[in-house]
């Protein structure tokens, strides 16, 4: 997990090395996630680096029954996380990213519950590596998701490494 978490922080550091106008005129989530992107495309060759991408395969990305994550559907029940790092095609779930902006005051509960399931290992889409990252203009702070839970020891190995690359 460390050398796919090494490559997030690469492209972290160059996205905000690239991004700055992102964060000094104040532009939503939206655009600092697609940007945000095109840096994680440059890392993870051979995967696709799409932001909210809701199929698994043919098929609707969907969390179980009775999850307390609200969705943009109209049934409410197919979930779009922010970016995923995946083969379509396979599937082969690497990498799901929540990104928030600092100066969201909304509750964290909704994205660290969709972490959850998105990394929960008995569901048939499960990811690999859960992140939940807030950016603001000059540090990351950020939440790792494994198995279906926030992982504490490789959270804080990756901060420590935020913080070793100045981030």
């Amino acid at each position: 997990m460390q050398t796919e978490l090494d490559k997030v922080i690469a492209a972290l550091g160059e996205f905000y090395a690239r991004e700055t106008y992102l964060f000094e005129h104040d532009l939503g989530e939206r655009t600092l996630t697609h940007r945000f992107a095109v840096q994680l495309e440059k890392q993870f060759a051979g995967f696709d680096v799409d932001c909210d991408y809701d199929r698994l395969g043919a098929r609707t990305l969907r969390l179980p029954h009775g999850t307390i994550v609200s969705t943009d559907d109209h049934l409410g029940k197919s979930i779009y996380p922010d970016i995923l790092v995946h083969q379509r095609a396979v599937p082969n779930n690497l990498l799901a990213i929540e990104v928030r902006k600092a100066a969201n005051h909304q509750p964290l509960e909704h994205d660290r519950q969709k972490l959850c399931a998105l990394t929960d290992p008995h569901l048939r889409f499960a990811y690999w590596i859960g992140l939940l990252l807030t950016l603001d203009r000059k540090n990351v702070r950020s939440e790792v998701y494994s198995a279906g839970h926030i992982d504490p020891k490789l959270s804080h190995w990756f901060s420590e490494r935020l913080k070793d690359a100045g981030l």
